[in-house]
């Protein structure tokens, strides 16, 4: 039998057939805490598919799934609506003064960045976001990419650093934006 303990309420589940399903609604609902006790603010029906953590100037849009995002630097993070990452996928939101500062090889002072991230974007895994950066909505990350500057809306990039290398079928994804049909997990 195995114990689960959640703010209030204590699950005991008997069976491990029971047990491996509700590990991983209870690992979900534990991970989503974590974010809602922590970020400025969260939308509906977010998702927190692993670990995730973030700053207080964290804004997160509605119907976002992130399977594993870590938001470092305690700068400006804004993730919009129906917006997916993959797993281990780390965000960052200052750098320290390097070019400024009265010390070499920088001081201990930072200059913290904005980041933001667009609707319906989908961020793949082992993506790190660099401060300062805009992607735009629907653009498509790569999985093991870095990414900084401007990326334009329906971009696909990928790389180190991340290039385009390719544009959605922009005018089916206005179609499917205009008709509603988003993408939201069962979970």
């Amino acid at each position: 039998m195995i114990e689960f303990v959640t703010r209030s309420l204590t699950f005991f589940i008997p069976s491990k057939k029971l047990r491996t399903k509700y590990r991983i609604k209870l690992k979900t609902l534990y991970y989503a805490r974590i974010m809602l006790h922590k970020a400025k603010s969260i939308g509906k029906n977010f998702v927190a598919g692993g670990y995730c953590e973030c700053g207080k100037n964290t804004i997160i849009g509605n119907f976002v799934r992130l399977n594993g995002m870590r938001e470092s630097g305690g700068g400006c993070l804004f993730i919009g609506d129906f917006v997916h990452s993959g797993t281990n996928c780390l965000v960052i939101t200052r750098n320290h003064n390097y070019d400024t500062g009265h010390a070499i090889p920088y001081d201990e002072t930072f200059e913290y960045k904005d980041v933001v991230i667009g609707d319906f974007v989908w961020i793949g895994s082992n993506v790190t976001i660099l401060p300062g950066t805009t992607i735009g909505e629907g653009a498509i990350i790569q999985a093991g990419a870095v990414v900084h500057g401007e990326i334009p809306p329906c971009a696909i990039v990928g790389g180190n650093p991340a290039k385009i290398f390719k544009y959605r079928d922009v005018e089916h994804f206005q179609k499917l934006k205009s008709e509603g049909k988003f993408h939201q997990d069962a979970t």
